[in-house]
This record gives C-alpha cells, structure tokens and sequence, in this order.
C-alpha cells in the first residue's frame, strides 16, 4: 500500500499532461477518492498490451476523523494538491 502511494505520488501523477494537482475534495469522514482516466501513466504498466484505454479509481482510506485530518495526512505525504 505504501508503496503503491509513494508511486502514484512520486512517478505516475507528474505523468499526466498538464498536471495541475489533484483535487482537494474528500467524502467528509477523512478518505480520499481520486479517478485515473488511464492507468499506463504508472511505469510498470506496458502499454502496448492494451489496446484500449483503461482507468481506475484509487480509495485513500485513514483513520482521520475528518476532512482537515484527512487533508494534513494526505498532504504531509506528498499528495499534490490543487492550490486554491
């Protein structure tokens, strides 16, 4: 799990064109949910297996209880969020 966040963090979201963070919205009890509309922006995907684009949704789930906990966590480990 951790490393799958660090990747997501470090390697695949700078891979997106254009990339201007993620969103700061989370569901009100401290998770975070983020959808990927392509999932050959992480490394170790071969892309020319697939012949059609895929996407996936990623559930941040913490033990925060609340939004502005959520935020913190997400935020100390990196998560690029949008700047208001």
């Amino acid at each position: 799990m951790w490393e799958f966040l660090d990747r997501l963090i470090t390697l695949a979201l700078p891979q997106v064109r254009d990339f201007q963070g993620v969103p700061t919205k989370f569901d009100g009890r401290g998770n975070y949910n983020l959808g990927i509309k392509e999932w050959i922006i992480f490394p170790e995907v071969d892309y020319e297996s697939y012949d059609k684009a895929q996407g996936m949704n990623i559930t941040v789930h913490t033990t925060a209880k609340n939004d502005q906990q959520g935020f913190a966590l997400l935020k100390e480990l990196g998560m690029p969020f949008k700047r208001k």
